[in-house]
């Protein structure tokens, strides 16, 4: 593996952790690895509960200066492009009532009165920023590792995965103990510190909630190095 990768946990609108965590990416690459590409690879969920989901999409769409980037679809980014789609309040109560609520405020859209407004929604995004969230890839994988939002359906082929598996699952991936033919590399299920198993790394540290945001170091060869970004828990002011 030629590229030193770095896998970035669930953001969720914290602009202001992902500008501290991609400035220890860059110090990190520029003093342990100088003479390597680097890549960095974000998991999924860039918007809801943090109040900056925005900021954070725009950040990722720019890029990173020296970096091959990847974004990988997450469950949150796939509930706000079902809205997109439809006015039907229950798809519309699911987002909101996970975190979407804070991503609308956000975008200076009320939904106290009246139906929930696809259109609205996608003119206050933007056409550039929704083409971009309708074009993430479910997966991306770099020998010997396979990078997805939530994890895969033990025993199913990659081709023959759903989608809602990749953004969804839980417990069936996360207690298995079989050999995926990769080293999974996910989010989707925070915890205080990133999980290491034989067939699975956790990089979610719950950035919303703990205040910290967590990327893993991938060479290919050692075992996982982690950088992370501090600040508050919550969202600065709120």
């Amino acid at each position: 593996m030629e590229s030193i990768l770095y896998a970035v946990g669930d953001v969720h609108g914290r602009a202001d952790l992902l500008d501290q965590l991609h400035g220890h990416i860059r110090s990190h690459h520029e003093v342990q690895h100088p003479n390597r590409p680097g890549e960095i690879v974000y998991l999924g969920d860039y918007i809801d509960r943090g109040a900056d989901s925005v900021g954070v999409i725009d950040r990722l769409m720019s890029g990173m200066d020296g970096f091959q980037t990847t974004c990988l679809m997450g469950n949150h980014e796939a509930m706000l492009l079902e809205c997109l789609a439809t006015d039907d309040r229950r798809v519309w109560s699911t987002w909101l009532a996970n975190g979407g609520d804070v991503t609308v405020a956000s975008l200076g859209l009320s939904l106290r009165f009246g139906r929930p407004d696809p259109e609205k929604l996608r003119a206050a995004l933007g056409a550039e920023r929704v083409s971009w969230l309708k074009a993430l890839p479910y997966h991306r994988q770099v020998e010997p590792y396979l990078f997805v939002h939530a994890g895969i359906a033990p025993g199913v082929p990659l081709e023959q995965q759903y989608p809602e598996d990749l953004l969804w699952i839980r417990s069936r991936f996360l207690e298995s103990d079989a050999d995926h033919g990769y080293l999974v590399v996910h989010g989707h299920t925070p915890g205080v510190e990133p999980v290491v198993r034989q067939n699975r790394i956790c990089v979610d540290t719950g950035a919303t909630f703990s205040g910290v945001l967590t990327a893993a170091v991938l060479d290919g060869k050692s075992p996982p190095l982690f950088l992370r970004a501090v600040g508050r828990p919550g969202w600065p002011g709120r």
